[in-house]
């Protein structure tokens, strides 16, 4: 037996809510209703173990249809005799007014993982397969009910850890992305098709047609131009996309006992780091995700940096080496000081030293235990927090997600409600068109011919397509839509 591929067009099905205890379970299926002849639909595979049959078949699109769930053909059943699996509600969808552009019905039935997976053996002896990751979405994008960016904003969606990261995603799905992105390949074909005008003509004739000798170099240069200012500021609001989509990486580090974990544990409200008096408690980093401004953080606390305080200094040695390595890798790093013993040399080598290692890594200075001491007068290069009182914690977030959005553009002045890059493919994408307009730009510069020119226009053209969508291949579609979860 063949395996089922994204371009089968059998009648589909799929657990679309988590399999465990609950009250309610929604299983999806979609296929068919395009109205070719011998074909038949998820409706029609349905009926055949719906204890209303006729019921179902005729019902409009939009509607929902009350029944039982039954063993065996259901139609065949005038005496209603079948075994009865589950009461449930159908709720029918016709082509091509569906999310997949099929015949399409969303079965609930009741929550708990024997009675959806009874469903589930039903469907299969009906004629359904199971569904492949993301193929509901494949269907509707294939259909045309969606273009490609909107068809990963909906995983997106379902990925999005904090309001911020969906409500972009929605503003994806709702099409500001392929909006900007066809009216910029709009002016790209257009200064395409100038080119190619001009190269059916002799630079005479298509200058004193066009009555500028200027274009004679590069027909349309401003509307390329505009187009390369557009795209560079897409691929720019990749950096506000990722932090909100992906989170951030914060790293809490200082010398040993300045209260590092006791920050960390009233970050997260919770008592995960140990805390004692004594030095050196801990030896390794420890991890804990959590919003700070609806910007998703890892934050991590670390080994004390210095020299190793207790008999076992071998792994303190490893601890404070693995803090160091997670350094680089950090988005912003937080330095505690100890406000009961002030700052120290240690403390002024570290923080010397990190900038000038890393110039353009945001770092937040904390001067902690401020209950204890209050940091020295006129020292506007600390934040004064109490781990303890959590006295100063709200300026200190508030200060964090301002550092990061400044870092990757989110603060700027067409971040707002601009729809940027939502995937790493689409970022690519973007990419690859702005580095061939300003090669091709560059190439007008320099007084090369059109000929060699033109197909760098051309190039950019098809990168834009492939974000939509309008120019595709299998292989790329079902690399993207496997992953997706099962039911979406």
């Amino acid at each position: 037996m063949n395996s089922p591929n994204y371009g089968d067009p059998e009648p589909i099905a799929a657990i679309a809510t988590p399999l465990g205890e609950s009250a309610l379970a929604l299983i999806r299926t979609s296929g068919g209703g395009s109205g070719e002849e011998g074909s038949q639909s998820a409706i029609e595979f349905l009926a055949r173990v719906f204890s209303r049959p006729q019921a179902l078949l005729s019902a409009p699109g939009n509607s929902i249809v009350h029944g039982w769930i039954v063993e065996g053909a259901a139609a065949e059943d005038a005496a209603g005799s079948g075994k009865k699996l589950d009461e449930v509600l159908v709720s029918v969808y016709r082509a091509p007014r569906s999310y997949t552009g099929e015949d399409g019905a969303d079965i609930s039935c009741h929550g708990g993982i024997a009675a959806v997976k009874a469903m589930m053996a039903a469907l299969k002896r009906a004629g359904f397969r199971d569904a492949l990751p993301g193929e509901f979405t494949f269907r509707a994008f294939m259909n045309g009910k969606l273009d490609l960016t909107a068809a990963e904003s909906v995983m997106e969606i379902v990925a999005a850890k904090t309001g911020r990261a969906r409500d972009n995603a929605l503003r994806r799905l709702a099409g500001a992305l392929e909006r900007e992105v066809s009216a910029i390949k709009k002016m790209l074909v257009e200064t395409l098709a100038g080119t190619e005008i001009y190269l059916d003509y002799s630079e005479d004739e298509f200058l004193k047609s066009d009555g500028d000798e200027e274009a004679g170099r590069l027909p349309g240069r401003k509307t390329a131009e505009e187009a390369a200012r557009r795209l560079k500021s897409l691929s720019e609001l990749w950096r506000r996309e990722r932090i909100y989509a992906e989170g951030a990486l914060a790293v809490i580090v200082g010398r040993p006992n300045a209260g590092k974990s006791s920050l960390f544990n009233y970050l997260i409200a919770e008592d995960r780091s140990i805390v004692t008096d004594a030095p050196g408690t801990t030896r390794d980093w420890i991890e804990a995700l959590i919003s700070i401004e609806d910007i998703p953080l890892r934050l991590a606390d670390t080994a004390g940096l210095g020299e190793p305080l207790t008999g076992n200094s071998e792994a303190e040695r490893i601890g404070i080496n693995r803090s160091l390595e997670l350094l680089d890798k950090a988005d912003i790093v937080l330095y505690v000081i100890d406000g009961s013993a002030g700052i120290t040399e240690s403390d002024g080598d570290f923080l010397s030293r990190r900038k000038e290692a890393a110039p353009r890594q945001p770092l937040l200075v904390l001067w902690n235990k401020a209950d204890l001491k209050p940091p020295p007068k006129g020292d506007c290069h600390l934040l004064v927090v109490s781990a303890k009182t959590g006295e100063g914690i709200p300026a200190l977030t508030v200060s964090i997600a301002g550092l990061l959005e400044a870092a990757s553009g989110a603060s700027g002045a067409e971040g707002g409600e601009a729809a940027g890059p939502g995937s790493s493919r689409q970022k690519e994408l973007i990419d690859s068109s702005l580095s061939s307009v300003e090669e091709a730009l560059a190439l007008s510069d320099k007084g090369e011919p059109l000929d060699i020119i033109a197909p760098l226009f051309r190039s950019a053209v098809n990168a834009l397509g492939e974000i939509t969508g309008d120019v595709y291949s299998a292989d790329i579609l079902e690399v993207m839509f496997s992953r997706f979860c099962v039911g979406k």
